[in-house]
């Protein structure tokens, strides 16, 4: 036993204890900095000094979008719960309640309405922390009925994509939802509704087969992993060394696959200017300045 133990009283030791939160310091997955956590929540999750994007919470996202961070959560249709009965070391339906318990939604996908910089907008965010945001039947109907909200209003449909790709404990149920999304995109574009999609770390498998590459603009935000395939099953399928930096944002771009890469302190403005042109609205008011 050393000097602490023995000769502190108890009534000190509590006092001089003071457990440390486990998230106090981050470190970056890029450079290896140790970053206070506050630093990094008051920046949007990102990285100070080397630029690194951090996953964002849902409602962080949401707040930094929406005018004064108000928004609305929409109710999306509920979907059946397990329907093959799926099994593997646990039971699905158990595995499902203790994602909703720490994630605090239903699933996957959330649905909020709101405006950006007065302009009414309807947006959804894929969360990665639920399932590696896994696209199955419950993501499914929150993006058909958040795509069905901006047809009957009219207004620009917005999301935020991150997933690993289909719920393969849903199977067919799960992959059904690629044409079904694809369809509600479709209808936005038949009726002249802007559809802009923001890829972030990682969008990979199903949910890039359809929804997240169907928009009248794609943007990602810088370092993010897009593709359908793992970088390492492609190198063992056509047996070549794959360029560097492949299926990063940055390379997407270069190579036209999609339109911008846009780091999150910039994104709201680039949103809101691109939904006022999409929709021909007027440029919103900017707040007078003191003499």
């Amino acid at each position: 036993m050393n000097w602490y133990s023995n000769v502190v009283p108890p009534k000190i030791k509590a006092i001089l204890k003071r457990e440390a939160p486990e998230n106090l310091w981050v470190k970056c997955p890029e450079s290896g900095q140790l970053v206070f956590h506050k630093d990094i929540e008051a920046n949007l999750y990102v990285v100070p000094a080397s630029g690194y994007h951090m996953r964002c919470p849902v409602e962080a996202r949401l707040e930094n979008l929406f005018d004064d961070g108000q928004y609305e959560l929409m109710t999306t249709p509920e979907a059946p719960t397990d329907p093959l009965k799926f099994r593997d070391i646990k039971r699905y339906i158990d595995k499902l309640k203790e994602y909703r318990a720490k994630t605090g939604r239903p699933d996957a996908v959330t649905v909020a309405v709101g405006n950006l910089k007065d302009l009414p907008v309807t947006v959804a965010v894929q969360d990665f922390e639920f399932m590696g945001g896994s696209l199955g039947m419950a993501a499914g109907e929150a993006i058909v009925a958040g795509a069905t909200h901006a047809l009957e209003k009219r207004t620009p449909f917005i999301i935020f994509t991150a997933s690993g790709g289909a719920r393969m404990q849903e199977g067919m149920f799960s992959l059904m939802q690629m044409p079904r999304t694809t369809i509600a995109v479709q209808r936005l574009r038949k009726a002249r509704i802007p559809y802009i999609v923001v890829l972030t770390n990682p969008t990979t498998g199903g949910v890039t087969a359809s929804y997240a590459m169907l928009g009248d603009v794609q943007i990602a935000e810088p370092g993010a992993i897009i593709g359908f395939a793992g970088a390492r099953v492609i190198e063992q399928t056509i047996r070549e060394k794959l360029p560097e930096a492949f299926q990063r944002a940055e390379y997407l771009k270069d190579h036209g696959m999609i339109d911008m890469v846009v780091p999150r302190q910039e994104m709201r403005d680039t949103l809101a200017r691109l939904c006022g042109m999409l929709t021909k609205s007027p440029a919103p008011r900017q707040p007078a300045v003191a003499a």
